[in-house]
């Protein structure tokens, strides 16, 4: 399902944690860019 992703561009919201973290870092991992957003209260910890 996943071949071919080098190269491609995702955009993950929710990023910061739970699943869109999961996702972003995974997507990364396989090759593809990986634009995320979040809102983060203050003091929460960042993912970039």
């Amino acid at each position: 399902m996943l071949d071919g992703m080098d190269g491609k561009v995702a955009v993950v919201t929710g990023a910061g944690r739970g699943l869109g973290r999961s996702h972003a870092l995974e997507l990364a991992r396989l090759g593809v860019r990986v634009v995320v957003n979040d809102f983060a209260a203050p003091g929460e910890e960042n993912l970039a």
